[in-house]
């Protein structure tokens, strides 16, 4: 990072993924174009897990290259009279994969919902009978980290 007086520790990072909702995933669409998607997610373990249709232009790219990034903005506040942003954002970048493993999968989408809605175990238990076999959950392996935040917020700037 050019300016390294802005940037995240890790743990920032993480917790900044651990306490945002939703993010954008950035993955290869057609014809080499990049193709970005808003998702909600939930972090656990060095990795993001999310849900999705079986089909879809998303799984389409996912299936055809692996590699991704996930852009998480933690604060946005626009600052007119100085004509700047103070800002907090983490990207995470690795490869993103589809669960086959019905275990895994189950976990990972039971993990999502709880993540969404703590309180309203019934409630999951009768969307994921519900839904269960018309959902993929995909796994994002993190590999690197990188977050930022506006300079203005760094300590002596």
């Amino acid at each position: 990072m050019r300016r390294s007086r802005q940037q995240l520790s890790r743990e920032e990072c993480i917790d900044i993924l651990q306490q945002a909702t939703s993010g954008v995933l950035a993955v290869m669409g057609d014809g080499g174009y990049p193709y970005t998607v808003p998702l909600s997610h939930v972090y656990a373990d060095g990795h993001l897990y999310f849900h999705s249709a079986i089909q879809g232009h998303k799984v389409d790219a996912i299936r055809s290259d692996s590699r991704c990034s996930f852009c998480v903005i933690a604060q946005d506040e626009v600052h007119p009279e100085t004509f700047t942003t103070h800002f907090k954002s983490v990207i995470a970048f690795g490869q993103i994969h589809i669960i086959d493993d019905e275990a895994e999968r189950l976990a990972a989408l039971r993990r999502l919902g709880r993540r969404h809605a703590p309180h309203d175990e019934a409630g999951l238990h009768h969307e994921i009978d519900k839904d269960f076999t018309r959902v993929l959950m995909l796994r994002l392996d993190i590999e690197h980290l990188t977050g930022k935040q506006a300079i203005e917020m760094v300590s002596n700037h």
